[in-house]
């Protein structure tokens, strides 16, 4: 199998459901269009779960493995998008589980309206820098919140999810979700947020040499196991 990922721009368009049934059906290499189309979601669920790089890196690994090796268990219940978010999230949290540093829920009153926070705007071109050190000190905020609040913040207000795509990815009901998007809200700072210039989809951005990392450690790793010595199949 060559080294380079050419993104396979001709077949991008492609359903999710279409890939995975191309793939099952022999067209291995098309796994590349599926993991390029959700690596940034997948990195920034793991990375606000773990709140460490490397460990999320390498979770995203460990989730699009599983989901490879599992493929033919999904059964389109929910879109592949939640699938697969919600092997990401198990696989996060297991690794968390294994260092020894769950955290416990805050309870918290709920008081104040609800309000949306990480709204867009178009920041000045002069800015760049007060924009980035806003979305660094916002980064640093949706960190420092207990983890069940920091996961909804991702999924619905970063990656945009649905209350219902939210809810199932996290195995929770559509109130818990509202009720914890409510209090994540009320816990993070007003003058903080509205400092934030940039779009809150600029968060944690996982960028393109990565990207490509990602997608060839996946591969190897399946080549790897494959019982045939993993010929890739475009």
């Amino acid at each position: 199998m060559s080294t380079m990922f050419v993104p396979l721009t001709a077949q991008s368009e492609l359903q999710d459901e279409e890939v995975v049934a191309r793939v099952l059906a022999g067209e291995t290499a098309l796994f590349e269009i599926l993991m390029r189309r959700y690596n940034q979601r997948l990195y920034r669920v793991s990375r606000v779960i773990l709140r460490n790089d490397g460990e999320a890196e390498d979770v995203m690994q460990d989730a699009y493995v599983r989901a490879y090796e599992h493929l033919d268990q999904f059964a389109g219940k929910a879109a592949f998008s939640t699938w697969l978010t919600r092997i990401a999230i198990h696989e996060a949290l297991a690794r968390k589980r294994r260092r020894g540093r769950m955290e416990e829920l805050d309870a918290l009153p709920e008081n104040g309206d609800f309000m949306s926070i990480l709204k867009s705007s178009a920041p000045n071109p002069e800015d760049g820098t007060a924009t980035t050190q806003a979305r660094e000190l916002l980064e640093q905020a949706i960190d420092q919140l207990p983890e069940a609040y920091r996961a909804v913040v991702m999924l619905r207000e970063v990656e945009e999810m649905s209350v219902a795509e939210t809810a199932e990815s996290l195995g929770v009901s559509d109130a818990v979700v509202k009720t914890r998007l409510h209090r994540a809200h009320a816990m993070l700072r007003k003058d903080l947020y509205a400092r934030a210039k940039g779009r809150a989809t600029d968060l944690y951005q996982f960028h393109a040499v990565r990207c490509d990392r990602v997608v060839k450690a996946v591969f190897d790793r399946i080549r790897e196991k494959a019982p045939d010595g993993g010929e890739i199949i475009h």
